[in-house]
């Protein structure tokens, strides 16, 4: 048991909808942004990618709120997001200025690290058609189509006041009518550095934890977008004490009495290739749970990884698991996404369940 309270399938178009900036991502494989010659593409985003995983890991009815430029390299990030099946039909497309200086779409470049080189990501999203969204009819998406689940984060509302706002406008009309929201707090320096830092994050981010029903974060983003300390943890995290743990879970649910489900995902990074995973959640009706810890899990791709965990706990408890089951089914998607390349899912429903189940890495054939 959550506690949580969801909409009927029959009443809502809509199982999820993420409200999110959809990039353009350039991989240049296992070379290196500076001296590659070539670059594969997929398209991905902190928000988008929950939806993604949720249409195409495990079937369910999804679709994103968001913004393109109206042109060649907008249209292909729709054609990728058509290829991942959540539905386009919400994405508003601004007219292109022809230089980019108005309105342009979000690129970003990712190399995956091996070994003690770490993962390297450059961000291009200055004056994105998605930073500039705003004036969506929320009351229309939530009330008149029906949407089950929500789902936003910090990163989308450090790309601008506007993004800030209308990540405000979104939870409170989605709380309105009576769908579950999630948050990943996902806390990114680098996006607020230009928008007021650490201060800035706090406010926008203490702003909409009132209106959300599921937090999702680690230590990091606990600390820095909302402010409550954790103590007990090493740097690296492998060592989470449960018991302060939940006391900084009993910090957060005093001050935000309406969260339902507190989640994060565990990781120490041995090396680019190697990390500690595993995930702990709460309820009030659950207490505490934790998934199967994988130490030495080896990574392809760590991108997405978080992202993966978001959508396979949404799914869990979408699909009426206990809390335990949730996390679990989270924490195996996680694992899997990151054996592949790109920002998101190729896992499938068999395979985390699977996996989550206990299942091995043993030839399936």
């Amino acid at each position: 048991m959550t506690e949580l309270v969801i909409r009927p399938v029959a009443e809502c178009r809509y199982d999820a909808l993420a409200l999110g900036e959809v990039m353009l991502r350039l991989d240049p494989g296992e070379g290196r942004i500076r001296t590659t010659r070539e670059f594969r593409v997929w398209e991905g985003g902190g928000e988008y990618n929950v939806a993604r995983g949720l249409r195409r890991a495990f079937g369910l009815r999804t679709g994103v709120v968001t913004a393109l430029a109206d042109n060649e390299v907008g249209r292909l990030v729709e054609d990728l997001v058509l290829a991942g099946g959540v539905d386009t039909s919400l994405i508003r497309w601004v007219p292109y200025d022809g230089t980019g200086r108005e309105v342009r779409n979000g690129l970003n470049f990712t190399e995956r690290g091996f070994g003690v080189r770490g993962a390297v990501g450059v961000s291009d999203r200055g004056h994105t058609a998605a930073s500039q969204l705003a004036d969506v009819d929320w009351d229309h998406l939530f009330g008149d189509l029906g949407v089950r689940w929500f789902h936003t984060g910090g990163i989308f509302a450090a790309l601008s006041d506007t993004a800030a706002a209308t990540v405000l406008e979104a939870v409170t009309a989605a709380r309105r009518h009576g769908t579950v929201v999630s948050y990943d707090l996902n806390y990114r320096p680098s996006l607020w550095r230009a928008v007021g830092g650490q201060a800035r994050a706090q406010e926008v981010n203490r702003a909409v934890a009132p209106h959300v029903d599921v937090m999702i974060g680690n230590e990091e983003d606990f600390t820095a977008a909302l402010g409550f300390e954790v103590e007990g943890v090493d740097e690296h995290l492998s060592d989470l004490d449960a018991g302060a743990f939940a006391a900084m879970i009993e910090r957060v649910v005093a001050t935000y009495p309406d969260l339902r489900v507190v989640a994060t995902t565990l990781r120490t990074v041995r090396s680019a290739s190697v990390n500690d995973w595993g995930a702990v959640a709460w309820s009030r009706a659950s207490g505490l749970v934790h998934a199967t810890h994988r130490p030495g899990l080896e990574i392809l791709d760590r991108v997405g990884g978080g992202d993966s965990f978001a959508s396979g706990l949404a799914f869990g408890l979408l699909d009426g698991q206990p809390l335990a089951t949730a996390v679990e089914y989270g924490a195996a998607h996680g694992a899997l996404a990151m054996t592949t390349p790109g920002d998101t899912s190729m896992a499938t429903r068999a395979e985390v369940l699977r996996l989550a189940g206990g299942g091995s890495a043993r030839v399936d054939r």
